[in-house]
């Protein structure tokens, strides 16, 4: 259910804002309302799609008739006193603020958390343009923070108020602590200036295709669709058991004999708790029926039924590229017992795992939660989420798995924690996707077997993450204490890839780059995050310095083959600012790459695979790289 924009009753004193006072201020204002909105939503949306929810967003903002108007200042020429302006932009940070809520069973979702109908730009991706090290740097601070305290920063440095209006316009917006929202922004440094750069400029936009390839065939299914749903439509209008006026209640198709089965708890498929010994294979399809509830054939045919034909008020999540529809044939179940207080039941169809959960004292806000898994191997078939709750998480493990443990990735050198395993079912443990504010800690879920041990990781999915470290043609479980003093730099990178499907994460160093003015050696790392659909990886090329305690990300993609098995190769730069205050342009590339150019408003040039060349602040350039092999390798972004 959607609030109405119902306008209370102004007090004389009041100022009045109409229609056209809204309307005059968002298009004199529209582009740093759009900026405030870009910078407050949540970055786990993506580039293209803050930007169109900003637009969306403050395009919305105008309200239905007069109405009363907060009376909080605009701090900058043209805007102070504005009344029109004060109460478009409380409206914008109100609903960037709803945007970042996760949607919950408990409630209606608000019209800023759905899907932003308009605008839309079809086959493209739309995104502003990359700025410097300094700008990279701010941005992974700022997404480091909770909502309120990045719509506190913006406030500050964008629209220059001071923290008493600052106050009053978070109140206004809705915050519930704003004293914890100011405390969590002091922790960002306050470089205010950066927030005008087209990094942050949602107005001024790169525009990239989207996949050309997928584009066609999903074009060639539509059209598959239409003539099927056309044939199947005038089937069902003729006379006898379809849906016309004296048909059946249901097409013939869905009383079919697998359709039965597979919505039938007696034909659920269940193994031999020791069959994982024997089997040729060692995945999900071998794993035991778990719980105290495995017998409980009413819970079961309501996960089955759920499963096939989620009601409206049943909350439904899905990884990218899940497909949401029911199973085929009967599925194998995995688990069925009480969570905490919950009842859960856990399935797995060959391509998915799905959990269902429900109230212990009911069945009113019910849950499905499906994840693709197909091609799950020892590796990545070692846990499943059973349960989220007050930021902590249960994992049901592999009948393989022996030991469980919990590590901080952020602490290499403090020691695991051990997790106590009950019929497979681990100890609660904090989990790092529930966490806002700060990255000061992530925890990750240490897994042993027979055959060794494995880090993963919780990144909001039914599914931990496989974590990793060396070259892309050979990565190997980030177990051993050189791989975890490896990954700690970088362990807080791995926000970016939450809610994409996410298979596995590598981190690869791919080089060592001497700094100007003896300022010692920096690291380059490659992160990059594989999905379960195979496309839509996310890579980072990130850059540290000595003594740097986290890394900073210098060159971002999406969809890239970069840093992988396929094209192990990647070539990034990122402007540098020397002790000794000068400005340099780093440029690195992988051991392959031989030399190593810059065009644009830099030109140098350099064998090896590293590069520097002394600039200005601000200054852009296009990189490129030559391989041993004679290929073109351009620059990451």
């Amino acid at each position: 259910m959607q609030s109405q924009d119902v306008a209370p009753r102004p007090a004389p004193t009041d100022p009045v804002v109409d229609v056209e006072q809204a309307e005059a201020a968002l298009v004199e204002h529209y582009p740093r309302l759009v900026r405030l909105a870009y910078l407050v939503l949540p970055p786990r949306l993506g580039r293209n799609r803050r930007v169109l929810t900003a637009h969306a967003l403050v395009q919305r903002a105008l309200p239905r008739g007069r109405t009363s108007a907060p009376v909080i200042p605009a701090q900058s020429s043209g805007r102070d006193g504005d009344p029109g302006y004060a109460f478009v932009r409380l409206r914008v940070l109100r609903t960037a603020l709803e945007a970042g809520l996760p949607l919950t069973f408990r409630a209606w979702p608000k019209r800023a958390q759905l899907p932003v109908p308009l605008p839309q730009v079809w086959g493209l991706r739309l995104f502003p343009r990359s700025g410097g090290a300094d700008e990279l740097a701010l941005d992974q601070r700022l997404s480091a923070l909770s909502a309120p305290a990045r719509a506190a920063y913006v406030l500050r440095g964008l629209e220059k108020l001071p923290d008493g209006d600052v106050r009053e316009v978070l109140t206004g917006a809705g915050v519930e602590d704003v004293d914890a929202a100011l405390c969590e922004a002091d922790g960002v440094p306050a470089r205010y200036a950066l927030l005008d750069s087209p990094e942050f400029d949602p107005c001024s936009l790169q525009a990239r295709p989207t996949d050309l390839m997928r584009r066609r065939q999903h074009a060639k299914a539509a059209l598959a669709a239409a003539a099927a749903v056309a044939v199947c439509g005038a089937l069902l209008g003729l006379p006898g058991d379809g849906w016309a006026p004296d048909g059946a209640a249901a097409p013939p198709y869905a009383r079919n004999p697998a359709a039965q089965a597979a919505l039938d708890p007696a034909h659920l498929t269940r193994v031999a708790p020791a069959a994982w010994r024997t089997s040729a294979r060692t995945d999900f399809s071998v794993w035991p029926a778990r719980g105290t509830l495995t017998d409980d054939k009413a819970l079961l045919r309501r996960a089955l039924a759920v499963w096939a034909r989620p009601g409206e008020t049943v909350q439904v999540s899905a990884t990218p590229g899940t497909p949401s529809g029911g199973p085929a044939g009967p599925p194998h179940l995995l688990y069925a017992g009480e969570v905490d207080a919950a009842r859960v039941v856990i399935l797995y169809d060959g391509l998915r795992i799905v959990r269902y959960a429900e109230p212990k004292d009911g069945t009113a806000g019910a849950a499905l939660d499906l994840a693709r898994v197909d091609g799950a191997t020892r590796a990545e078939a070692g846990a499943v989420v059973l349960q989220r709750t007050d930021g902590n998480v249960r994992y049901l493990t592999a009948p393989w798995v022996t030991g469980a443990a919990e590590r901080d990735l952020l602490k290499p050198g403090s020691g695991a924690m051990d997790l106590t395993l009950a019929d497979g079912v681990t100890s609660p443990l904090a989990s790092p996707a529930a966490r806002s504010g700060a990255c000061t800690s992530w925890n990750a879920l240490q897994l042993t077997d027979g055959s060794g041990t494995r880090m993963t990781t919780d990144l909001g999915e039914l599914v931990p993450v496989r974590l990793t470290t060396g070259h892309p043609d050979s990565p190997h479980d980030a177990t051993g204490a050189e791989e975890l003093r490896a990954w700690a730099p970088y362990a807080c990178s791995l926000s970016a890839a939450r809610g994409n499907g996410v298979r596995s994460v590598n981190a690869w160093q791919f080089t060592e780059q001497p700094l100007p003015d003896a300022s010692g050696s920096a690291a380059w790392v490659c992160t990059r995050a594989d999905t379960w659909r195979g496309d839509g990886a996310r890579v980072l090329a990130q850059f540290r310095t000595p003594g740097g305690r986290y890394g900073a990300v210098a060159a971002k993609a999406g969809d890239s083959p970069a840093c992988g098995a396929r094209d192990p190769h990647v070539l990034a730069g990122v402007l540098w600012k020397s002790p000794e205050g000068s400005w340099y342009l780093l440029a690195a590339g992988d051991r392959e790459t031989v030399s190593v150019r810059t065009t644009g408003g830099i030109e140098a040039s350099a064998q090896g695979n590293l590069l520097v060349a002394k600039t200005e602040q601000g200054a852009r350039a296009e990189l490129a790289g030559s391989l041993e092999d004679g290929r073109t390798v351009g620059g990451l972004r």
